[in-house]
């Protein structure tokens, strides 16, 4: 079977490529490289340089493939405030253009990669059925690329599934964006004996999802001719749930690290507590939780010290900066 994968070189889509090139399909994918990094790649996959905006040149490498797992985004949900531009036409556009060339090239089934940012201020924990309340710019878009989605595929006759995998963690996870992975921004900043930021009082609670976990749910969206048309949550449910504290106890006790976390002003539009029901991913693709909190964070420092800790990048622009944008971005203090 032949598998394409957009943001094949970041977080998520590497590990997807690593578990299809073990189950010898032929995998194919794109990454503009701006959150993903060719060290994630296996050497088995054909790479292309490339931006999802670029509906022409999308339209040049999807051919012959089966299934498109779109998994590629500025996953910046609370940036969007700040750059609403930036990320509306990646998500927006992007998508759109990955869908646009999936169905001008026959491709039998697409598998969008949505986010909990879809449900914003909706009531806890998120169901599948749920309203979507979004409140900001990339929950909004992320969205709307559902429903272009779903409009297309119904329109042309294609198969489609809709992931919304939360706050997932784990190995190749991105570490020097100092936008976004609160858990991999702590564990950088500790390895280099700097104290974490966390905003406002760090009591927002959050369940964290295994990359791994995520993967073979994943696989069932992709491949299970019988689970189609379905938007389904994957991650843990309101059992495994923490506070942003205690995911800074977990990773200070681990790196034995001894100072205290810097408290900034709680940011706005940041949802106090994001849960999800975990009940459909456990009926329709077997979810189920198959390490603990410890050990995934345990696997994340064991490979970030290998990798070695690295100077934040600050890869995008600020479109709008006032006194409610964090000064922590404005100033370059991560």
């Amino acid at each position: 079977m032949n598998i394409f994968i957009t943001g094949i070189a970041g977080f998520l889509g590497s590990n997807l490529a690593d578990f299809y090139i073990k189950k010898n399909f032929n995998v194919i994918g794109c990454d503009n490289l701006i959150g993903g990094d060719l060290k994630n790649l296996d050497k088995k996959v054909k790479f292309y340089k490339a931006d999802c905006e670029d509906l022409k040149f999308m339209k040049s490498v999807i051919k012959n493939v089966d299934v498109v797992i779109h998994a590629a985004a500025f996953a910046h949900e609370n940036l969007s405030l700040y750059s609403p531009n930036l990320i509306s036409k990646n998500i927006i556009n992007g998508s759109t253009a990955v869908f646009s060339a999936s169905i001008q090239n026959k491709v039998k089934r697409i598998v969008f990669c949505s986010s909990i940012a879809r449900y914003g201020s909706a009531k806890i924990p998120y169901l599948e059925n749920s309203n979507p309340k979004p409140i900001d710019p990339y929950g909004i878009c992320k969205l709307a690329a559902e429903k272009i989605l779903i409009n297309l595929c119904e329109t042309y006759g294609v198969e489609y599934n809709i992931a919304v995998p939360y706050n997932i963690i784990g190995v190749k996870q991105k570490y020097d964006d100092p936008f976004r992975n609160v858990a991999s921004i702590m564990i950088n900043l500790m390895l280099q004996n700097r104290q974490p930021i966390i905003y406002g009082d760090g009591e927002q609670t959050r369940s964290f999802s295994d990359v791994d976990d995520c993967v073979y749910c994943l696989d069932k969206l992709i491949l299970d001719p019988n689970i189609v048309s379905e938007i389904i949550n994957i991650g843990p449910g309101q059992d495994e749930k923490i506070t942003i504290n205690n995911l800074f106890q977990e990773i200070s006790n681990q790196l034995k690290f001894n100072k205290s976390p810097i408290y900034k002003p709680e940011r706005v539009n940041e949802v106090k507590d994001a849960i999800c029901s975990s009940e459909k991913a456990s009926i329709k693709l077997g979810y189920k939780s198959k390490k603990s909190f410890k050990q995934v964070i345990s696997k994340m420092i064991d490979h970030i010290k290998k990798r070695g800790p690295k100077k934040f990048e600050y890869n995008y622009e600020l479109e709008i900066e006032n006194e409610i944008t964090p000064d922590t971005w404005k100033n370059k203090i991560i």
